[in-house]
């Protein structure tokens, strides 16, 4: 039976037979000659039908164009199901905040070196025992409000929860860390061992989002520009380092650098990235997809990030690379600028 019947819904009327019922040739439907006189109306074959589809368009309130168009597309998808050689399509990515399974999210986001500057506990001081670490802007050390200077940057990531069905991570903790303008770290670099700008906790929402207020960080001897991050269940947990789910770091594009590293604040920073590249940055090197962030924005409005997406299989032990030079270098208090320092 022709695909069309499946959405005929007229009943036909019987076939009219001519003059000499005994010559197939003469038997009609509407005044048009039966292809199979001997089969049923319905059985009459897709040309046949296409006509008849055609002369009713009418009664249907459909152009007749319209009309073959969606007899041709739905024989076409029948043929394909039962042929079975039907296209498969993907599924579009799931919405932000969506409880659905993406299959976007295959892979876990690369973990990578915390570095020599941490501020975790596991390298010296640990800003995450200092009340007031859970915050979202963080321009300004712990308790003050002098802001270090900088191009303004929203940074907004979206923790996932690959062990859950992909589903986002509520009520997870991220601390979010990096150097400023000049090279330097808070509570490491020389001069600054008393401050905490640049450092901070957020707890993820229902859609498993965070959001920081933050400026664009400069870049430092031999590293691409890079935000720091770790990720833990539990706002209780970050008092204890071992407990992060997930380390990892984040790439500032190159062609936001450019533009940033024009400017007087980040002076120096232009001379360190010429003499870098992505592929040879001894973290990004092996890929950095999952961790360039996507940014829009200017010099003088600020930057802001897409909700970077960071899925997390909670079901396997965390993966980092080491810290560079080993656990005690390079040297706490000298700035990375000036060491080289790889973190």
């Amino acid at each position: 039976m022709p695909c069309f019947s499946k959405f005929w819904s007229v009943p036909f009327p019987p076939a009219r037979e001519a003059d000499d019922v005994e010559s197939h040739q003469k038997l009609t439907f509407e005044g048009r000659p039966l292809d199979r006189p001997g089969e049923d109306i319905e059985d009459q074959g897709l040309t046949f039908d296409l006509g008849t589809l055609l002369n009713r368009r009418k009664a249907l309130g459909l152009a007749g164009l319209g009309v073959s168009a969606f007899v041709l597309a739905a024989c076409s998808s029948q043929k394909s199901a039962t042929s079975g050689s039907a296209t498969s399509t993907s599924s579009a990515p799931a919405p932000s905040g969506s409880t659905g399974v993406d299959d976007t999210y295959a892979t876990e986001m690369p973990g990578e070196t915390a570095g020599p500057y941490p501020g975790d506990g596991s390298n010296g001081q640990d800003v995450l025992e200092v009340t007031g670490v859970e915050r979202s802007n963080i321009t300004t050390s712990i308790g003050s409000t002098e802001k270090v200077a900088g191009v303004p940057l929203t940074l907004n990531l979206q923790v996932i929860d690959m062990a859950n069905g992909n589903k986002p991570m509520a009520n997870a903790a991220v601390y979010v860390w990096h150097c400023d303008a000049q090279g330097n770290y808070s509570m490491y670099s020389d001069g600054y061992t008393d401050q905490t700008w640049l450092r901070g906790v957020q707890v993820t929402d229902t859609e498993g989002k965070v959001t920081f207020e933050t400026i664009v960080p400069g870049c430092y001897a031999g590293r691409w520009p890079h935000i720091h991050f770790e990720v833990f269940t539990s706002i209780d947990d970050i008092v204890d380092s071992t407990k992060a789910i997930l380390t990892s770091q984040m790439a500032i594009p190159q062609e936001i650098c450019d533009k940033v590293y024009a400017l007087e604040a980040y002076s120096g920073s232009a001379a360190n990235l010429a003499q870098i590249t992505l592929e040879t940055d001894n973290v990004f090197s092996d890929g950095w997809d999952m961790q360039l962030l996507p940014l829009t924005g200017s010099t003088d409005a600020g930057y802001t990030s897409d909700a970077l997406p960071v899925p997390i299989d909670t079901t396997t032990a965390p993966a980092a690379g080491s810290m560079p030079g080993g656990a005690g270098a390079p040297p706490a208090g000298n700035p990375p600028a000036m060491t080289g320092a790889n973190g």
